[in-house]
């Protein structure tokens, strides 16, 4: 890192995955180059390769591999973790979803929240129906219920210890205001960087005209729903991409229902063939940032979207999808449906996707952080 200027800092809570949180940590790296990334848990081979080139900072937490491929089960340990770790900065940057907020530092602040943690403020979403729990779920159900009053104390005092709050999205903003009384300004995170230029390459087995879902393969995600709606539509298959605790049951279903791929974890090479192949996006998990509509977009791919939380900032009607009101199998289904019958103009769809760039998420991102080093 470079002494003859300011020292930046930036954190994540856990790299221990890929996922739209992984990949905004990733542009933080490429917006403040050799700035080093620090985090209570670091999984390599389970998250992007391009950490590989971060200098990536771990908590002692890390030492149990059990932790680091597993990181609900860490939850009892993560607050005492991180407020451990002082990081010495003129300026720190903080990714997060409910852990790297806390991280105190000697400098100013700047967290970018992706939500108000789950597992605090929707326990049972997070976690799931009882049917749908495996073992981790019901530990972090636990461990949520046996140490949340104390969790939400520390997760406020982590909250207020914040000079700046940024939030992706609107109905995270309302979140933040609702959980912790603190107005923040919405910065979009930008979708996964494909290069145009960068081959792709073919997953097998994908012979039939398909729709694709991309989720961490938990039980708030609905990949369920997706699952046996788009079984219910003619002549299209549905491909999943993610891993997760729900996969056993999850491929279960889709044998039981037919036409589904799970191809788990994929390279960006097999991403973008997907991306370009399939008939469009099917997204009916909540999420407080829909980044995967703007990585369809990005090909000129529509979306089935479910109109709730980030997708609203990201999916429009009238130019890359369709919502649906609810998620259930027959309202997915009409979605999906619908999708495969429109005819979509894909240059306006990607033209769509060029306005949340990762040029223009970091040239707000160096300006805030500028107007934090003469604050």
């Amino acid at each position: 890192m470079a002494t003859d200027g300011p020292v930046i800092a930036l954190a994540h809570d856990y790299v221990t995955q890929r996922g739209g949180a992984e990949r905004v940590a990733l542009a933080l790296t490429r917006t403040f180059p050799g700035s080093p990334l620090h985090t209570t848990l670091y999984d390599p081979p389970a998250t992007f390769p391009e950490f590989d080139s971060v200098d990536v900072r771990t908590m002692p937490i890390n030492r149990w591999p059990i932790l680091r491929h597993h990181h609900r089960l860490a939850l009892p340990f993560l607050a005492r973790a991180v407020s451990n770790h002082r990081v010495d900065a003129d300026v720190l940057i903080a990714s997060s979803s409910g852990w790297a907020h806390g991280i105190p530092t000697t400098g100013r602040k700047i967290v970018y929240c992706h939500a108000p943690a789950r597992w605090l403020y929707q326990a049972d979403r997070y976690a799931g129906s009882v049917e749908s729990r495996g073992l981790r779920s019901r530990a972090v159900s636990a461990a949520t219920a046996m140490l949340g009053p104390g969790l939400r104390k520390w997760d406020q005092d982590a909250a207020a210890s914040a000079d700046r709050y940024l939030v992706n999205s609107r109905v995270v903003q309302t979140a933040v205001r609702e959980v912790y009384g603190i107005d923040a300004e919405v910065l979009p995170p930008p979708p996964a960087p494909f290069d145009p230029s960068t081959p792709s390459e073919r997953v097998p087995g994908i012979d039939r005209p398909f729709v694709l879902c991309v989720a961490r393969l938990l039980p708030y995600k609905n990949v369920d729903l997706v699952v046996e709606a788009v079984a219910a539509v003619p002549d299209v298959d549905l491909v999943v991409v993610g891993a997760g605790p729900d996969r056993t049951r999850l491929e279960e279903l889709g044998r039981a229902v037919g036409g589904t791929h799970f191809v788990g974890r994929v390279s960006d090479a097999q991403l973008r063939w997907l991306y370009e192949n399939t008939t469009g996006l099917v997204a009916a998990s909540y999420e407080d940032f829909g980044l995967s509509p703007l990585e369809a977009a990005s090909f000129g791919k529509a979306t089935a979207a479910l109109r709730d939380g980030g997708y609203l900032d990201t999916v429009d009607e009238a130019i890359n999808g369709v919502f649906f009101d609810e998620p259930s199998r027959d309202a997915v289904s009409s979605a999906v449906e619908s999708l495969v019958r429109q005819e979509w103009d894909s240059a306006m769809i990607r033209s769509h996707a060029d306005t949340f760039s990762e040029k223009s998420f970091a040239a707000r991102m160096r300006a805030i952080v500028d107007a934090e080093l003469t604050s």
